[in-house]
Formats: C-alpha cells, sequence, structure tokens
C-alpha cells in the first residue's frame, strides 16, 4: 500500500514540474515571435495572462471576452472568427 502512494506521489510531483516546463517552453516560443497574443477567443479560465481588471492567467470570467487574450502561433488568429491581434 505504502508503495502504491508513493507513486502517485511522485506522478503528482512529475506532472506538476511538467506545467512548469510546459510553461516555460511558451515564454521561450513567444520571445522567439513564432507565437502571436490573440485577443477574444479564450474560454473563461483559459486566458493566457493578465489585463488591466486582473493580473494574472486563468482568470478571465467570460468566455470571448474581447480583453482576453492567449497564445497561437502566428498567423492562426486572424482565422479565427473574432479573433484580434490587437
Amino acid at each position: 500500500m505504502r508503495k502504491k502512494i508513493s507513486k502517485i506521489v511522485t506522478a503528482a510531483i512529475v506532472g506538476a514540474v511538467g506545467v512548469g516546463i510546459f510553461s516555460v517552453s511558451e515564454l521561450a516560443q513567444a520571445k522567439k515571435g513564432d507565437v502571436e497574443k490573440c485577443y477574444g477567443v479564450a474560454k473563461a479560465g483559459k486566458n493566457d495572462c493578465g489585463t488591466s481588471i486582473h493580473a494574472c492567467a486563468g482568470q478571465s470570467t467570460q468566455d470571448q471576452d474581447p480583453n482576453e487574450w492567449i497564445y497561437l502561433p502566428k498567423g492562426t488568429c486572424d482565422k479565427i472568427s473574432g479573433g484580434k491581434t490587437k
């Protein structure tokens, strides 16, 4: 039983670290210019960063809020209905 709990805890830690690495990877991509901010397409709670209303990712309260944005590969935002890059 103790070994099973240890495996579960290890899996949870590895998962959390993986999410952190993925976020760093996204930031590195953004700095390279491979991605762009796409406004007006994020689902509630799925925005990538803060706005004038709140300070952090995941804090949007409504779907497709024109002030909220997510990172998308360059050129993708213009293909999405309601998506704007500015």
